[in-house]
């Protein structure tokens, strides 16, 4: 009989923890046995396995009785991330693999049936779990490739089974001669260098001048934005380009998304520090949002993670999806719960939102005159919530240009000259409280947005006039904040809380929002 050990790590949310693949082989009828709570996909890992190490040249204990555990038994481990470490447990029991020598490694990777390593999902998260620490990961090449992006971890990559085995084989033999020298190899933590945000360009803009002044505040203080105008008027083509007025994002921020979207497969190293935008389809339900299923995925708040996530045709989304945006919007995370488990995800994302003003699109139009009947419009825009719209920073009208005015219109000011403002109105809040204007809460707002005697008799007025909630009013001082940023401004002076209230404007023929 004999025992071999070798650590792993399986996937819980954005959390990787530790793993221990436990093989035992002894005397008796030939089997193979799984057991630890392991999924059908971590299960169908016993015939990957034997038909990799038999495509591989190597022996594969077919006389004896094989038992597998996956330790704790009460964590769900699911992927096929357990076949490399499965593998190498068998060949270490059997004496064929060094058990000393896999001392200080973790290893994960999906198997073929000729013996090559393919990639598994989340390598970001597990080198962050090792990040800082001794461990060194052992992972397929392309996974590795992410994992390195980590700062202070130890990675190393490798092409096939045998690659991995010739560097942990017992020192007194030879390495298998199909093992290449190159096919093990440490991975450098050499991040792609940041250049300049990709994307549509608001040169494209013509006209729209409200519109892009709202699109430049909502970068500089991370605020939440909702357009409303008829069909054709430019609010999908505004929003598309408010990722490109933002900042890179720090190491951190990256670390943070990319990993993320490594849960989802969807890593793309080229857009390593530039801001995510995710634009779901209306018919999106509140699972493919939020995130959810068995085991838990993030969705798409989340695969927005400090960056833009824009919802098109707002009023057509089930409403309950919409309804599930709310606590995140506010908290900047979301928790899943599950009858066996709870996985937390990060939902720090810029809410962009574009919708018609009624079901034919023309209401309040000076072009086009409305068909809707009132109570076609009341239904239309009570879709959106009113709790959802009081958490939405800037609500705006984007009137449709006239077809002359758009032939002859020069073009618009590129997203150079707005992004640079944005940066250093963002630059002026994190050196005063160290966060975006829009994260102000509580006491900070007393403190960072205080009012002069003028501008809070205005504010005041207002609030009492249109029957703004507290939480509105809140947001309103936020915005003010981020325009006497813009303006270079120490102190919020009436000018800025007047331009923050027009930005809190209510949909045609609806009651104030």
């Amino acid at each position: 009989m004999s025992l071999a050990l070798v650590q792993s790590r399986a996937l819980l949310g954005l959390q990787s923890p530790s793993v221990t693949v436990e093989v035992h082989l002894a005397n008796g009828l030939p089997s193979f046995t799984l057991v630890g709570l392991a999924d059908t996909e971590v299960k169908e890992a016993r015939e990957r396995v034997r038909a990799a190490l038999q495509m591989s040249g190597l022996a594969f204990p077919t006389n004896k009785r094989i038992t597998v555990n996956l330790a704790p038994a009460d964590l769900p481990k699911d992927s096929g991330r357990f076949d490399l470490p499965i593998a190498l447990g068998i060949l270490a029991a059997s004496g064929q693999v060094d058990t000393a020598r896999l001392a200080g490694h973790e290893f994960a990777g999906e198997l073929s049936l000729s013996g090559e390593l393919r990639p598994v999902r989340g390598a970001l998260a597990m080198g962050l779990a090792v990040r800082g620490a001794a461990t060194r990961l052992v992972l397929p090449r392309a996974s590795a490739a992410e994992a390195a992006l980590v700062p202070d971890a130890t990675v190393f990559g490798a092409r096939h089974l045998l690659d991995v085995v010739a560097r942990f084989a017992p020192l007194s033999d030879e390495a298998p001669a199909e093992a290449s020298g190159d096919g093990f190899v440490r991975m450098e933590a050499t991040p792609p260098s940041v250049g300049t945000p990709e994307g549509p360009d608001l040169i494209d803009v013509k006209g729209q001048t409200a519109a892009r002044r709202a699109l430049e505040i909502a970068a500089a203080g991370n605020h939440s934005l909702l357009m409303v105008g008829p069909p054709g008027s430019g609010k999908s083509m505004l929003a598309q380009r408010l990722a490109g007025l933002l900042p890179p994002m720090t190491v951190d921020e990256a670390l943070e998304s990319a990993a993320v979207a490594s849960l989802a497969g969807g890593l793309a190293p080229s857009r390593w520090r530039q801001r995510p935008t995710r634009s779901p389809h209306h018919s999106a339900s509140a699972v493919a949002l939020v995130g959810g299923g068995s085991p838990p995925r993030p969705g798409e708040i989340s695969l927005a993670h400090h960056g833009v996530l824009f919802l098109d045709e707002l009023p057509e989304f089930p409403r309950a999806a919409l309804e599930a945006l709310r606590e995140p919007m506010e908290t900047g995370h979301i928790t899943i719960s599950r009858a066996a488990l709870a996985c937390d995800f990060p939902a720090r994302f810029q809410f962009v939102a574009a919708m018609n003003p009624c079901p034919c699109g023309w209401l309040g139009s000076r072009r086009r005159a409305c068909r809707c009947t009132p109570d076609q419009v009341a239904r239309y825009q009570g879709r959106i919530s009113g709790p959802l719209l009081d958490r939405i920073d800037l609500q705006i009208e984007v009137a449709a240009l006239d077809p002359g005015e758009l032939l002859t219109a020069p073009p618009g000011e590129p997203s150079a000259g707005p992004r640079a403002r944005a940066a250093a109105a963002r630059e002026r809040a994190q050196s005063r409280q160290g966060k975006p204007n829009q994260a102000l809460a509580g006491a900070e707002i007393d403190r960072h947005a205080a009012l002069d005697a003028v501008a809070r008799g205005m504010l005041d007025k207002v609030a009492q006039r249109l029957a703004w909630s507290a939480r509105a009013t809140h947001r309103a001082l936020r915005v003010a904040r981020t325009i006497a940023d813009l303006a270079g401004s120490a102190a919020i002076e009436a000018a800025h809380v007047a331009e923050a209230v027009q930005y809190r404007r209510a949909l045609p023929g609806s009651a104030a929002l």
